[in-house]
């Protein structure tokens, strides 16, 4: 019998200061069994990071063909795609073809290994990529919850996450804008 995924659902006040933008968002997140908890709030972080219409969570990791992320317009047309750990660059480059605009966001500890040995080939495609520090990610995956109410505020390069069970900051790193 297959595992299933645990549901956590997230109530979100996001205030983006830079981009003047502040909505609460109602999350239901799926985390697959195989999927860490530090993975999973680094995938809201990057979903809060570019909260627009159409963004949706996928079946990502039950689906490898899938981003984590992605917005599609009523055309299907990709619009965004997002993964979120650090891909393979011939998935990438696949992409680039697909969507119009693509972003990585990478959070691992071997984060800092996979772009020194990638970023030549990733810096020939039209692609973000950013990096959140993993100890970060461990703070804030501490305060996970099944339902949880988080307060996330945007501010330059920092996330300030407030939640029922404490409050951290995620700061984030360009490695790549194209």
């Amino acid at each position: 019998m297959a595992l299933k995924p645990t549901i956590f659902k997230m109530n979100i006040n996001l205030s983006d200061l830079n981009e003047d933008r502040y909505e609460t968002i109602n999350l239901t997140v799926a985390q697959h069994p195989s999927e860490t908890t530090e993975r999973m709030m680094a995938r809201v972080l990057a979903y809060c990071l570019n909260a627009q219409e159409f963004l949706t969570f996928t079946k990502g990791l039950s689906v490898a063909d899938d981003p984590d992320i992605w917005a599609k317009n009523f055309s299907d047309e990709f619009l965004l795609w997002i993964d979120v750990g650090e891909p393979a660059f011939e998935r990438i480059k696949k992409a680039s073809r697909l969507a119009k605009q693509i972003k990585i966001y990478s959070f691992n500890t071997k984060s800092d290994v996979w772009w020194q040995q990638s970023q030549p080939d990733f810096s020939k495609l039209p692609v973000d990529v950013f990096q959140f520090p993993f100890e970060q990610i461990q703070q804030l995956a501490n305060l996970v919850q099944r339902t949880m109410s988080l307060s996330i505020t945007i501010s330059g390069d920092s996330l300030y996450v407030a939640g029922d069970s404490g409050e951290c900051e995620i700061t984030y790193g360009v490695l790549q804008s194209h």
